[in-house]
């Protein structure tokens, strides 16, 4: 008897380990999933812009569009979810430009024609990098710059709002951890692997001090809508949270036209 619960232990522990080993490497491809080609670009939806190059501060190469817009006063910097890449974003780079602001869009290393693989600590170095490029090369004032961040790129927004002085912070459909997210997606399996990411939304805008906005919708099927809760809770003052409607993907165009009019309240207040 007592070989048969030393066997089915052994067994267990080896199961776990085989099963830690297979999912060590698939969670990034389970994070990120980029796309190499630019299906347009904004001259084709009727907006001027500059094409950007930057460089990281590890040697990788980020593309990006510079969007004007007439007599902006503010620039809107502008990180994508975890899927496609800039070309993607039409609706939402036409309702910040409408909002009469300044966009900044780049595409993660690894996505559309950044150079690189996606990994956490690199996507918070393509921000800072982002960032660097509007205080110098644009020879912006930190007050001039609304970070905004949909989805997984809520937590890239966050982590650089926490490292310097933003005008806001705009966090759209975003998770409060990777580990949260994991929880309410996997509740048995995530308890049972190790988990690479830590994208730690929650604990960032706790060391963040400017406005905060964020926009979640109850119907989201991606990202839980508790995680948003999570993440306005533990902010500091002053903050204000958004409910949308509809899913993950389309929250912002079905929330329409309230969901432009909270933007442009809150963007107006600043």
């Amino acid at each position: 008897m007592g070989r048969q619960v030393s066997d089915i232990l052994i067994g267990g522990i080896m199961g776990l380990i085989l099963l830690n080993g297979l999912m060590y490497f698939q969670q990034s491809s389970m994070i990120f999933i980029p796309y190499r080609e630019l299906v347009a670009n904004p001259r084709d939806w009727g907006l001027a812009y500059e094409d950007v190059r930057l460089d990281t501060q590890d040697g990788e190469q980020l593309h990006g569009w510079y969007i004007p817009a007439p007599g902006a006063r503010k620039t809107l910097l502008f990180f994508h979810g975890n899927a496609g890449n800039i070309s993607h974003r039409e609706q939402s780079i036409a309702i910040f430009h409408r909002l009469g602001l300044n966009v900044f869009i780049i595409d993660y290393r690894g996505y559309g024609r950044s150079s690189g693989h996606p990994t956490e600590a690199g996507l918070f170095m393509d921000a800072q990098a982002a960032w660097d490029y509007l205080r110098q090369d644009k020879q912006l004032a930190a007050s001039d710059i609304i970070i905004f961040g949909r989805s997984l790129g809520g937590a890239v927004a966050a982590n650089l709002a926490a490292k310097t002085s933003p005008a806001a912070l705009i966090l759209e459909s975003t998770l409060s951890s990777a580990r949260d997210f994991a929880h309410h997606v996997f509740p048995i399996l995530s308890r049972l692997v190790v988990l690479r990411f830590n994208f730690n939304t929650e604990q960032r805008v706790t060391e963040a001090s400017c406005p905060l906005l964020v926009l979640h919708s109850p119907e989201d099927e991606i990202m839980p809508y508790a995680l948003g809760q999570q993440v306005y809770q533990a902010a500091n003052e002053p903050k204000r949270f958004v409910t949308l409607r509809g899913d993950h993907n389309n929250g912002f165009i079905l929330s329409q036209p309230d969901y432009e009019q909270s933007l442009r309240h809150f963007i107006g207040e600043l």
